[in-house]
């Protein structure tokens, strides 16, 4: 999996090491490791740490609280891809009785269920997950803060009873299925619930003072498919390889892209901060790109996870202080740096094998018209179009092939949205149809079965 660090350009990887450095000494941590990703392979690895002649290497175990969560939502996911629920379910369906059966499974991975952010007190994270023995005990007696659906709010909860939905459909322990279906099949063999040798302390660092507090480390119990796993930046590198790629020993690229999309309504104040949640992942706008991943906190540790999914480069962050540097910041910084120290190089442009290439469909492609809206029409490499705007913004899609004549959207305005061709008697194209909406040729192209018709007398100037 790891590669030589030589793959990267002397000058990327100081930047690399000096953005590490700076976040370790500024945020005042014990220790901070980190791993880049590129091409699906990890290119990059640093650490810093406060002890002299000693540091953490990509092989040292850190508490990796809620991106325990995209591992339980993978879980989910693998249950609806073998048809044993379908997102759209309520809970209660497949494990009544909890309070909370109304929430849908697919809001309930989006955090839009609208259950409490944290169960009962006392403080669940630092406290054993004994005291709370039953999903009673974890949901309280009002378990639900807003209504369902309406409104994105993040819940620690929620992802409990997404954990014991698993336990009930799999019939076995949420830590054995999760072994069985997700960690052994990627090789993550440095990830668990419960830490092995070696792997840092946990550490809270006084706030006006250079002197540090060991934190408590609790079984969380049931509470465990939303925080409890420890993991290193070794095997979270594989697992973000997986999050761009998919493996189908575990979720396919389809489901994985599934994951990436927002999934959840979001307030003004997450538009203005471009932020958005998917299926268990959590989506951000920063520095003109696209970045979803995950982050996660528990007492002594941090951790983030973040993928730029056009530049193909993912980071790793983790370090073992309660509060300190923003790791959200850090990941975002690494695979900007390698991003822009050296870009993606594309593919070559290579032409359709002539077996992908239908010509009654390479008839379509070309300039159309949705009234004076001038779009183009391309086959793509994968056997269906894209259909968009000539210049400027506006509605865009790709579309997959039917199999009968036919496109379905996957994207933006159109998804799910079907095209299809309009032929006259004598099999000539007349118009595409999508939704609706005529497309022709030229604009408002007479006789081509535009609604409300065309003015017979044509187009004209003034006087």
């Amino acid at each position: 999996m790891t590669t030589p660090q030589e793959e990267l350009l002397p000058t990327t990887r100081r930047a690399l090491a000096h953005r590490v450095a700076v976040a370790q000494a500024e945020g005042r941590t014990p220790s901070l490791v980190a791993a880049v990703v590129r091409g699906g392979q990890t290119v990059w690895h640093g650490a810093r740490t406060s002890v002299d002649g000693h540091g953490p290497d990509e092989t040292v175990q850190y508490r990796i609280g809620s991106i325990t969560k995209t591992f339980t939502a993978v879980l989910v996911l693998r249950l609806r891809d073998e048809g044993v629920l379908d997102l759209g379910d309520p809970l209660e369906k497949h494990l009544p009785g909890t309070g909370a059966g109304e929430a849908t499974i697919a809001e309930l991975l989006a955090h839009s269920g609208g259950l409490a952010a944290e169960s009962p007190a006392p403080w669940w994270e630092r406290t054993p997950g004994s005291l709370r023995p039953e999903l009673a005990d974890v949901l309280g007696e009002q378990p639900l803060r807003h209504p369902v659906g309406r409104r994105h709010h993040y819940s620690n909860p929620g992802y409990t009873l997404l954990g014991a939905l698993v336990e009930k459909l799999r019939g076995l322990p949420w830590e054995e299925v999760l072994q069985r279906e997700v960690l052994d099949p990627l090789g993550l063999a440095r990830t668990a619930a419960q830490p092995s040798a070696p792997h840092a302390g946990g550490w809270a660092v006084h706030p006006w003072a250079d002197v540090m507090l060991a934190e408590p480390v609790e079984d969380l119990g049931l509470m465990a498919p939303a925080g409890q796993l420890w993991s290193t930046a070794g095997d979270l590198a594989r697992f973000a390889v997986f999050l761009m790629q998919g493996d189908d020993k575990v979720l396919s690229a389809e489901t994985v892209r599934e994951m990436r999309a927002p999934a959840a309504p979001v307030e003004a104040a997450d538009v203005v901060d471009g932020a958005a949640y998917g299926l268990g992942l959590q989506l951000q706008h920063r520095d003109g790109r696209l970045l979803v991943g995950h982050s996660g906190s528990l007492p002594g540790f941090l951790a983030n996870l973040t993928i730029g999914v056009e530049d193909d480069v993912a980071a790793v962050v983790l370090t073992n202080c309660t509060s300190g540097p923003l790791l959200a910041g850090v990941g975002a910084d690494l695979v900007r740096i390698v991003a822009e120290a050296e870009p993606r190089i594309p593919e070559p442009w290579r032409p359709l094998r002539d077996v992908d290439v239908d010509s009654s469909v390479l008839e379509l492609a070309g300039q159309w018209y949705w009234g004076t809206h001038a779009f183009a029409l391309r086959l793509t490499a994968d056997g269906g179009v894209s259909l968009g705007p000539l210049s400027g913004g506006g509605r865009r899609s790709r579309f997959r092939a039917n199999g009968d004549g036919t496109w379905t959207g996957l994207e933006g305005y159109y998804a799910g949205e079907l095209l299809g061709v309009v032929r006259r008697a004598d099999g000539t194209v007349s118009h595409l149809d999508l939704g609706s909406f005529v497309f022709t040729r030229q604009p408002y192209e007479e006789g081509a079965g535009v609604p409300g018709g065309v003015d017979p007398e044509g187009w004209r100037g003034i006087g």
